[in-house]
């Protein structure tokens, strides 16, 4: 338990009047102005808010870490009762990471890649605590188990590029908590992250701040999140905060339009696209020197009312009735809470689906790769089944949502639609036409204009030498649109008509663009030929809530004039359930469920499904969530399980018999009208499922309360009693606009953040992929973090355990006394092999080994490379050589003597073996040639030393990074008290 709970009555940190400003060559740029909160002894404070309103910069500026530009000029920090700016440098360094800690958006951010995961925790005990390195290690190991991480040993000796994303994450908070601090920083932590991977860390940030008692800043721009995490809410707005409370005050009766405005952005459970539309926030974030007069949000709020909003500086007011509700609004008691904006629809007729304009039946696609192709090498030749039997089809002016965690083969099928791939068997049918053979390069213009993209990235596909314009233009060039240039310059003015952007922006460049508005011309890109079918990969991921209403609702509207089919990728469900009138949902490439989108959020599911659904982030207080968090990782697409392809993560697969779920693959299981399930679960069993969200009330589809206070009072006759201007004025000692150049430079910083986190919404795709996506060839690719594995169905190596070995201490005193005599089928050893690496492995990890002009020349001519001294990690090996198998003719005596140096002594086969399939890597193959030895029980395997583990190594020819201690451990853990112990010991299920 955390000291600071010793004295709940004191606040951890209190924030008064904090006003940071950055000082560039330009000007000043006043960022945050006139921040107060206050955070007690295990609370845990949410601060939401759009991107640039500048909720990162107030934990930066808790943690001093503000760079050389950045500066708090107004207002004090007191953590503990001791003011912050009082402290000297040695004290605030004793402070930072031990007392307070920091977990960043980007878990790589806070790791070396070139030290061991161990000894970067080890770090923290040791220079905070001066521990002894034997207590640093034990408190590091106890806090890997405590953040819920399998095999915690093995992770101590793992690099990091060796760990899946939502592991990396782990690592960061297990570091973060070692010193138990008192105060934890959370700067969106699951913005890179699946949505099954963020439940996972969103219920260990919870348990851990019970457990230790860490008080919380957390920072989003979720609101479904910040319900989940925390206990109370700051909502911020161009650099103030505009509204702040307990989380029930707040979601149930906010008292802000802005607030307001965010939860009409959020498709919330019972809003409808035809009946109950969401109504976007107009207009955009002021720039820092058009940050207006009085209230910032005026210019965008329909409550403004002029002479009253704008008339001073507003303070924060509290909220009569409600215990620490303050708002910044002086209206907040006169407004008509249940208006709508002028302009907005709260109704749009429904579009009636027509016939059938894609189909795609049976559709595969492979990569077929190798190891060390790149250096002229054959290689063993793998595939990575990136789409698997895909059939469905998509009719005129539907919406059919693809949906899956990333790695699920989603971006893959795009490509193939798209002409970007061709597919390896199946068929996509355009119309009455075959596509899936045809390259991009081969298609003709009509199809190509027929079947358009728009892309996640709105940052990076637009040229930013041209003018908009000039590019929607060269596209309707591309398509033949238009007989002349005039023709095309109307129907370019008539597309920026079509998304609602001014007829003005066609003279402007990109870089002159919100992000918004780029994804805008986009879409208007992608409707310039008249497409029948849209592709919209992930359209508003990257964007603000507000945004992303407004991109959302212009798709659709679009669709309805144009009766466009829309095919919309997204890991999002909210969305998905918004938007979509159909769903399929993806795994592994394998279709797992497609249905209607009632179909889809209604019992029975697919387990999978069910388990998407739980980890949906919902920012209503009235939802009752079914619990339910996914073990481990994605498996590799190149090495894929046998049987069902979920069946290594599914919580039901105990109540299908006869090991169906992990021997066959299953077939569809027709539900009715459409809906079909990839699943070995009885009718029985589907039968007892229950709804994933249901209401408090009990009533499983009530519907949105539209943003509206659950206590707005009657609106008065004529101007009500407002609160007025209660309390002091705010204080902003360096006032709240910069200048118009530093005001553009704030600009460009707000546009750099956004494509960062576009960049790491990509990078969360790539990585899931399991390079499903990427040619493992590639020197550059991404590949180090998602290691290769070996094996087929149940052989294949477990993602969630890396390798990294070190000899134990027995091991290293069996060499001190005397190594036995190596022969050459031991040369497979896992020493060995380690200290050879493949030429595909020193491709990979760019933080391991760096190209240079001079290796590169060398490659290029056949020369050996240089040497590069890299950190020793897990790489792939090279095959060993097998020892002889048994045959009719026996070899000589010497010679049989050397080949059975090492070899397992075996026994006469018992009544009741064990089944060697529970442990990790050993399948039904393996089992049987671990049989034909002698091999039968967990304890033979238990007792395996370094010399034998070396010669089952050679005599399986595995060329991997499965490594038989690992073996050993699962094998000691089963015998000594089978599932319940392996538990016990990795945190999982075993196999």
């Amino acid at each position: 338990m955390n000291e600071a709970v010793r004295n709940p009555t004191e606040p951890i940190v209190e924030i008064e009047n904090l006003s940071i400003s950055f000082f560039t060559r330009r000007g000043e740029i006043p960022a945050v102005m006139d921040f107060s909160c206050t955070v007690m002894p295990g609370e845990a404070m949410g601060i939401v808010g759009e991107s640039g309103c500048g909720k990162s910069t107030v934990s930066l500026g808790i943690m001093r870490d503000l760079s050389n530009i950045g500066k708090i000029v107004g207002g004090r920090i007191k953590f503990q009762g001791r003011d912050m700016g009082d402290m000297s440098q040695e004290e605030l360094q004793a402070i930072r990471g031990n007392k307070i800690a920091m977990i960043y958006q980007e878990p790589m951010a806070s790791l070396n890649p070139a030290m061991k995961v161990g000894r970067q925790l080890m770090e923290v005990p040791l220079l905070h605590d001066k521990a002894s390195k034997e207590e640093a290690y034990n408190r590091s190991l106890a806090m890997l188990k405590s953040v819920r991480l399998p095999d915690p040993e093995r992770m101590m000796k793992s690099y990091p590029h060796q760990l899946s994303g939502g592991q990396q994450q782990r690592i960061v908070i297990a570091m973060a908590l070692l010193s138990k601090p008192a105060l934890l920083l959370l700067d969106e932590p699951t913005t890179a992250l699946d949505v099954t991977v963020e439940a996972g860390i969103v219920e260990l940030v919870k348990g851990l701040g019970k457990e230790f008692g860490t008080s919380m800043i957390f920072v989003s721009h979720n609101l479904g999140l910040i319900l989940e995490t925390c206990d109370r809410i700051t909502v911020m707005y161009s650099g103030e905060a505009v509204e702040t409370g307990n989380i029930k005050d707040v979601f149930d009766r906010m008292r802000h339009p802005y607030t307001q405005g965010l939860f009409r952005s959020i498709p919330l459970p019972g809003a409808d696209k035809n009946s109950r539309p969401l109504i976007s926030i107009p207009g955009q974030l002021p720039l820092p020197h058009e940050r207006p007069k009085g209230c910032n949000f005026g210019p965008r709020c329909h409550h403004f009312v002029e002479g009253v909003c704008n008339a001073a500086e507003i303070p924060m007011i509290p909220v009569e009735g409600h215990d620490n509700h303050f708002s910044r609004c002086v209206r907040f008691n006169e407004i008509d809470w249940s208006a709508v904006p002028e302009g907005a629809r709260t109704h749009k007729e429904p579009v009636t689906p027509g016939a059938p304009v894609l189909k795609i039946n049976d559709l595969k696609k492979y990569y077929k790769v190798a190891a060390n192709e790149i250096f002229g090498g054959s290689g063993e030749g793998r595939v990575v089944k990136a789409n698997e039997a895909i059939s469905f089809e998509a009719r005129e002016s539907e919406t059919v949502a693809i949906v899956g965690e990333s790695g699920c083969g989603k971006s893959t099928l795009a490509k193939v639609l798209l002409g970007l791939e061709t597919a390896s068997s199946g068929t996509v049918t355009l119309g009455n036409s075959e596509i899936q053979s045809i390259g991009i390069e081969d298609r003709d213009v009509k199809t190509v204009s027929s079947i358009q993209m728009v892309f996640q990235n709105p940052f990076d596909t637009l040229n930013p030498s041209h003018s908009v314009g000039s590019q929607i233009i060269r596209t309707l060039e591309k398509f033949g649109v238009g007989r002349n240039p005039a023709e095309r310059r109307n129907r370019m003015l008539e597309l920026l008509d079509l998304v609602k952007l001014p007829r003005a922006f066609a003279e402007r460049m990109p870089r002159q663009l919100s992000g918004g508005q780029k994804q805008r011309i986009g879409v208007a890109r992608a409707f310039a030929g008249r497409a029948q079918v849209v592709v919209a990969d992930e359209p508003v991921s990257a964007l603000d809530v507000s945004v992303q209403a407004a991109v959302t609702e212009l798709l659709m509207d679009i669709q309805r004039e144009s009766k466009t089919t829309m095919l919309f990728i997204s890991h999002d469900l909210s969305v998905v359930r918004y938007i979509a009138d159909r769903v399929v949902v993806m795994y592994l490439g394998h279709i797992v469920e497609q249905g209607t989108t009632d179909q889809i959020f209604s019992p029975p599911y697919h387990p999978y499904t069910e388990a998407l659904l739980s980890a949906i982030p919902i920012a209503d207080t009235s939802v009752v969530k079914k619990h339910i968090v996914l073990e481990g990782d994605i498996p590799s697409a190149m090495n894929p399980p046998s049987g069902c392809p979920f069946q290594t993560r599914c919580p039901r697969k105990h109540l299908v018999p006869d090991n169906l779920c992990e021997t066959q693959l299953p077939p569809f299981k027709d539900l009715g009208n459409g809906h079909r399930s990839l699943c070995w679960l009885d009718d029985d069993v589907l039968a007892t499922m229950e709804p994933v969200i249901s209401f408090s009330g009990g009533d499983d589809h009530a519907p949105v309360a539209d943003a509206v206070p659950a206590d707005t009072p009657q609106r008065p006759e004529g101007r009500g009693a407002d609160p007025g201007f209660a309390g002091r004025p705010p204080q902003r000692p360096h006032g709240k606009t910069a200048t118009p150049e530093a005001g553009m430079a704030g600009a460009e910083a707000r546009e750099a953040e956004a494509k960062a986190r576009t960049r790491r919404e990509e990078v969360r795709d790539d990585r899931g992929g399991q390079g499903a996506d990427i040619d493992p060839s590639d020197p550059s690719s991404a590949l180090p973090a998602s290691p290769l594995q070996v094996g087929e169905g149940r052989q294949a190596d477990d993602a969630d355990v890396p390798s990294a070995f070190e000899e134990t201490v027995e091991e290293r005193a069996q060499d001190a006394t005397g190594r036995a005599p190596k022969t050459p089928n031991q040369s497979g050893s896992a020493k060995t092999a380690r200290a050879k690496p493949s030429t595909k492995a020193n491709a990979k990890p760019a933080s391991a080994t760096k190209a240079t002009p001079a290796s590169l020349a060398a490659l290029q001519s056949g020369a050996k490379a240089p040497a590069a001294k890299t950190p020793r990690v897990a790489t792939q090996l090279k095959p060993a050589k097998a020892a002889p198998k048994p045959s009719g003719k026996m070899p000589a005596e010497p010679a049989r003597a050397a080949v059975d140096r090492g070899r397992p002594a075996g026994i006469a086969r018992p009544a009741q073996p064990d089944d060697l399939k529970l442990i990790s890597g050993i399948g039904p193959k393996i089992e049987r040639l671990l049989n034909e030895l002698g091999i039968y029980t967990y304890a033979q395997i238990a007792a395996w030393k370094k010399t034998e583990r070396a010669w089952v190594s050679g005599y399986l020819n595995f060329s991997g990074r499965i490594e038989r201690d690992d073996w050993v451990r699962q094998a000691k853990a089963l015998a000594k008290g089978g599932e319940a112990e392996y538990i016990k010991v990795f945190g999982r299920r075993p196999r």
